[in-house]
């Protein structure tokens, strides 16, 4: 291990990786939930939805682990598989079959675009204001998720957010585990969110927060996927319907992966001289096969998950840190009932603590030129305000492009940023 993934290197070693990969775990654990759950509205078999989501998963996250040698993990995308079951397969009256034959294609394609180094290239484009404010706009985003998740900012009524019940025992105990999580930090304490975690989720017990397992019950066998595996249509496979769903499904796909490799990466200081990440194109294709396996077993779109950061943030740096999180998904098979009784309120503090440190790059961020700061400024709001990180980029870039361009900085655009923000504009009048 210490040779494969050159921990010293990264200045750091196996235990460390370990226990951020488990962090990261617990901190995305609830999509083996959430997920079937979402997809199972659609018709599809729960269980076989189960358990396609953690081995779509391991595989994807192994990839990242031994190939790309990033500590990203990767699963089923919340928002995509809800355009999945919402959009096309409620809204649209398309089955769920045809939503997955969807999935396959963008995840081909998604493929294929890795031959022309069509990713890299827009990965690369992003100036390095814009990627430094891309980790900010994720902290923001992320603890806004923790914060929504453990009921203590909520939809409020004649408003778009307001402060939730905090005396309710779901916002009370996400408030204890931030406490707890927040003096484990203060005292420099190795493995701080991992532990917050787990005693956040023992104090839910006797709070009636944390659910146990019915009869105890903590080992059982992964359901099967003969109802959800390679479950096709063709037919419509060169509809106008068809392209519009794989487009809009690689769209979100490719800007939420690369925005969350630049900020997560920004953040670890990944990124070399020029803002690059090294292996990115490895990274990607992680993600690729990883959509492209899922659909075969029966789930949507597989990305990369903002909650690695979480892992990063305790100090994973290498793929051992994703090697150890795909161990867990690859348990999690077996071990079900146990990894979803961590209540959302145990995790929910992990998330807001990860916000904050991905606040720091702003520091670096230039702020005195306008052409610099206006872009970067949407950028970080727009993700947590639209709920979506690919949103977050387009407004950053479309905002950087017709500034530079209006004020006579136009030379400062690469062309790849121009082309981009046609596609952009043209997306949203159609």
């Amino acid at each position: 291990m210490e040779n494969f993934f050159e921990l010293k290197e990264h200045n750091t070693d196996v235990k460390t990786e370990i226990l951020s990969g488990i962090t990261t775990f617990m901190t995305m654990a609830y999509i083996l939930a959430v997920n079937p759950l979402i997809l199972s509205e659609t018709g599809m078999d729960k269980g076989g939805v189960f358990t396609a989501t953690a081995l779509s998963a391991v595989i994807a996250t192994l990839i990242m682990a031994l190939y790309a040698k990033y500590p990203f993990a990767l699963a089923p995308g919340m928002g995509l598989n809800a355009f999945f079951a919402y959009t096309v397969v409620l809204k649209m009256g398309y089955s769920w079959q045809f939503a997955l034959t969807a999935v396959f294609i963008e995840g081909i394609v998604f493929i294929l675009l890795s031959f022309v180094k069509a990713r890299e290239a827009i990965f690369d484009a992003i100036p390095m204001n814009l990627k430094k404010a891309v980790s900010v706009g994720i902290g923001l985003f992320i603890a806004f998720i923790g914060l929504n998740s453990a009921g203590i900012v909520v939809q409020g009524e004649g408003v778009p957010l307001a402060l939730g019940a905090i005396t309710k025992p779901e916002a009370l105990l996400g408030l204890i585990g931030l406490i707890i999580m927040g003096v484990l930090l203060a005292k420099d304490v190795k493995g701080a969110l991992l532990i917050g975690i787990i005693a956040t989720t023992v104090i839910g017990i006797p709070m009636g927060v944390t659910l146990l397992p019915e009869g105890g019950k903590i080992i059982s066998l992964p359901p099967s996927l003969r109802e959800v595996a390679f479950q096709f249509e063709w037919e419509n496979v060169l509809s106008k319907d068809m392209i519009l769903v794989v487009f809009t499904f690689l769209f979100v796909d490719i800007f939420d992966t690369i925005g969350t490799l630049t900020g997560v990466s920004s953040k670890a200081n990944m990124l070399d001289e020029e803002g690059k990440l090294p292996r990115v194109s490895k990274a990607l294709f992680a993600d690729a096969v990883g959509t492209v396996a899922g659909s075969c077993l029966g789930t949507s779109t597989v990305t990369t998950f903002v909650e690695s950061a979480s892992g990063v943030a305790e100090g994973g740096r290498t793929g051992l840190t994703a090697l150890s999180t795909a161990g867990m998904f690859a348990l999690s098979l077996l071990f079900a009932p146990l990894f979803t009784m961590v209540p959302a309120s145990a995790t929910g503090p992990a998330l807001i603590l990860v916000g904050l440190f991905m606040m720091s790059p702003i520091k670096e961020i230039d702020l005195d030129d306008f052409t610099e700061a206006i872009p970067a400024f949407l950028t970080i709001i727009m993700m947590p305000l639209a709920y979506s990180i690919a949103e977050g980029i387009v407004f950053g870039m479309l905002a950087y492009v017709i500034l530079k361009l209006l004020t006579g900085k136009g030379k400062e655009v690469s062309p790849v940023m121009y082309v981009l923000s046609v596609l952009f504009i043209i997306r949203f009048l159609i």
